[in-house]
This record gives C-alpha cells, structure tokens and sequence, in this order.
C-alpha cells in the first residue's frame, strides 16, 4: 500500500496525490459504510490497481480538522485581508485566529493589495505584528510574494478569507501554471463575487500544497471552547493575564485585572479587546443554552 493525500473529493471519487502523480481512488466497502467524512488532507493508505487509478484502504488519523472549509491535516491557514476593497475587519480576522489556535494550526495574516494609496495596512499591520507573523502582497507589484512562497514552502496550508480578498490572484501570482479563475470585484459592494466552489487542495510546482478555499463573511466559534479558555486564543494578552489578581480572571468586570490595565494604557488594542468582550459573551450565552 502507499500513503498519499486526498486532495480533492468529486462524484464519489478522492484525488489522491503521491509523489507528484495524483490518482483516482474509491472507497473500498468497509470505508463506504462508515458515516466519517473523508475530506481534503486526510493521509490515506491506497493500494493503486490500474494507472492511476486506485482503492483507499485506510484513513490515518487527524491530527487537526477544520469545519469550515471542511479540511484535515493543516499545518497553517494564512487569513487573508484586503488592505482596501473590501476594507479589512478585524472581527474576522480575530474569529480565524482564534479558530486557527483552538486547532493546533499557525495563523499568518496576509494583507493583500498593498499597492493601493491611502490604505490603512499599516495600521492593521501594527495591532497584530507583536502576536501574529504578518506579511503584506501586491499581485500588480509583486510586493511579499517571495515571502509567502517561502512560507507556503512544504507545508499544507489554506487560504482563509471573505469573497474579493484576491486568493485566487495570489495564487496564480505564486504559481503561475495554476491560472485559477478570478473574479472581479461589485463596484456597488466593493466586495468580490464567489469564484471557488469547493475545497481542493492545490500542489504548488515549489513545493508543498494549498487550498483556495469558498468566500465566507461569518464565521461560528468553537462549540467547545470555554468561556476560562478565551483569553488564551489571544497572543497579546499573555504579558497581562498571568498578572491578574484572580487566577480565573475573564478581563471582564473582576477587581485587578491586569488585561484591563493595558488596554486603558494602549499596551492592549482596544478593538481587539472588544472583539474579545463580545466572543466572550457569545460563549457565555452557547454554555447557556446546554
């Protein structure tokens, strides 16, 4: 047997890559009745019966799993943000970290279209660069691209992100030969037409692999994260918290509270931290509701 990756699902076949050859692979009948779902950087063990077809035998553990977009295996998901049109909002931006953290996965934040005037990327740059590695792209300048080539290097990442952000431009930027659709951006929305209809993951002619993922706008938070677990999804509370009088602190209304402190001193930016106040709240209400 060999061991690839599925990197896409279609018409009840899986796209199984292994050394640089990709092979159409069903289910073997066992793998049929089970109720999992094989999704898009499972590690599977397959046994090739003709050319490039073959039959998936086994499904090795996860060691990490996203909902959505339905993806196993990440190493990273880059979060990426148009500097403008569509303007960056830092309650998703805040959402996918904390998605990305509670799963074991690096976030980097990517803020694409660094070549427009009068944008607020250094801003934006400035509130997670002490938390988070951030890097900032221009496919019309090339400006970052080396940079996030390097990063994809080797790994299995995901580009997560609202619809016009320019995944798919950054893509093709990447790697040319992929010449992905595009879509282009409503000029009353500012904001970009669906252009990727399911999750695939893309082998980049460098090295490593990608998925361009569905636009989305919303995003849920853990079903399982606990309102005392919150504030550790948040890199640049860690200084603070330890320093708290209570070891429980929720940085919400307790005497003391060291988070508190710096964001009335500016150490701690205050969207941030009210993006924290909300999450907190949207938490408190899910344990309630059990």
């Amino acid at each position: 047997m060999k061991k690839g990756i599925i990197i896409k699902g279609y018409s009840g076949f899986y796209y199984v890559e292994y050394e640089g050859q990709v092979y159409e692979c069903s289910l073997r009948g066992k793998n049929r009745l089970k109720d999992d779902k094989f999704l898009p950087g499972d590690r599977v063990l397959f046994t090739i019966i003709d050319g490039t077809k073959g039959v998936i035998e086994e499904v090795l553990p996860r060691k990490n799993q996203l909902i959505r977009p339905p993806i196993a295996n990440m190493d990273q998901v880059i979060i990426v943000k148009a500097i403008k049109n569509p303007p960056p909002d830092l309650w998703l931006i805040d959402r996918l970290t904390i998605l990305a953290l509670w799963n074991n996965i690096e976030p980097i934040i990517c803020l694409n279209k660094g070549d427009l005037k009068e944008n607020t990327g250094e801003n934006i740059k400035e509130i997670y660069q002490g938390s988070f590695r951030v890097i900032v792209t221009s496919t019309k300048t090339g400006m970052g691209i080396d940079e996030l080539k390097n990063i994809l290097k080797g790994k299995i990442s995901v580009l997560a992100g609202p619809s016009g952000v320019g995944k798919s431009s950054l893509l093709n930027a990447l790697d040319p030969n992929l010449q992905l659709k595009v879509g282009e951006i409503s000029y009353k929305s500012k904001r970009g037409k669906h252009t990727t209809r399911h999750v695939e993951l893309i082998p980049l002619e460098f090295g490593g692999l990608v998925a361009d993922t569905p636009g989305f706008s919303t995003l849920n938070l853990p079903s399982d994260l606990k309102r005392e677990e919150l504030s550790s999804l948040f890199p640049d509370f860690y200084p603070y918290a330890h320093n708290c009088k209570f070891s429980t602190c929720l940085h919400k209304n307790e005497p003391q509270c060291c988070v508190k402190a710096g964001v009335e001193m500016g150490e701690i930016n205050s969207k941030r931290y009210n993006n924290y106040l909300t999450f907190l709240e949207e938490i408190i209400k899910q344990e309630r509701s059990f």
